[in-house]
């Protein structure tokens, strides 16, 4: 791996939440699926471009990237090792060629080439160490005509689905897990503008969009997902098992809410954000 300056990141996705992620990326993908959709409108990738993925973790956005890009070609950076293990052995599988995998720091990876037509994120360029820097960077990378599009999370206010689903954990979610930081970079439209502004982009749109995210086939089940995510997993490390299998009983009742036909389904919402070099 190249140099690295978010030696933060670079250490909590190499430990046991890259891990995590990288055993279950069926969950994670499940939960953002919706949302896939929307991002790749948004980046009009067409047969030829070459794409970079931000962020890729365990790579099915890549992987989409790729397919999309026909002749084109499509990398994938993150900072996790076990990702990108999971990445290029789910790529094999599924026999695509036109795509590779990288190590490193997406805010000062040497990127070779004449440059990407398109640059795409689901929610890797929150965590960077310096925004702007990053941003910048990335815009140097893209070729004259390349298109940035990335989603990012939407503040939740405390009447949110979501808030409700989980409301019995909030006196115990004090702080994020290590891997976790840096989700709240971008939540507002005026500071995504503020960064890509500041980084040299132009043609800067910002869009709100809507979902059902998936958690599980049953209450049950989404019960389970949810406690084994990291950051509840962190918050709770010190609780004790009686107080954990209550909050567990109290989170499946109210995840009784969400259950439809299609599973556990939680409203959320994104941005969907894009821009011209």
């Amino acid at each position: 791996m190249t140099a690295i300056v978010n030696q933060q990141q670079a250490e909590a996705w190499n430990g046991w939440e890259g891990r995590l992620w990288a055993a279950r990326p069926d969950r994670y993908n499940g939960m953002m699926e919706a949302f896939d959709a929307p991002l790749f409108d948004a980046a009009d990738i067409g047969d030829g471009h070459a794409v970079l993925d931000v962020g890729c973790g365990a790579g099915l956005t890549t992987r989409l990237a790729a397919k999309k890009a026909g002749s084109g070609h499509a990398l994938g950076i993150d900072l996790s090792a076990p990702q990108l293990e999971r990445a290029r052995l789910d790529a094999a599988a599924e026999g695509i060629t036109n795509i590779a995998f990288e190590q490193g720091d997406a805010q000062v990876h040497p990127f070779d080439g004449p440059g990407f037509d398109v640059v795409i994120s689901r929610g890797g360029v929150m965590f960077f160490a310096d925004l702007v820097a990053a941003f910048e960077h990335l815009r140097e990378a893209m070729a004259p005509a390349g298109r940035l599009a990335f989603v990012g999370p939407r503040s939740g206010d405390t009447d949110s689905a979501y808030a409700r689903a989980t409301a019995a954990l909030a006196p115990y979610l004090r702080e994020p897990s290590p891997a976790a930081r840096g989700m709240g970079s971008l939540l507002a439209p005026e500071r995504i503008t503020e960064v890509l502004t500041a980084a040299g982009f132009r043609d800067i749109e910002i869009n709100p969009v809507d979902a059902d995210m998936g958690f599980g086939v049953d209450a049950h089940d989404a019960t389970e997902f949810l406690f084994s995510m990291a950051p509840i997993q962190h918050n709770l490390r010190s609780v004790d098992a009686v107080s954990v299998a209550g909050l567990r009983d109290r989170v499946q009742d109210a995840l009784g809410e969400f259950e439809t036909p299609h599973g556990v389904r939680i409203p959320g919402g994104v941005w969907v954000v894009t821009a011209g070099r």
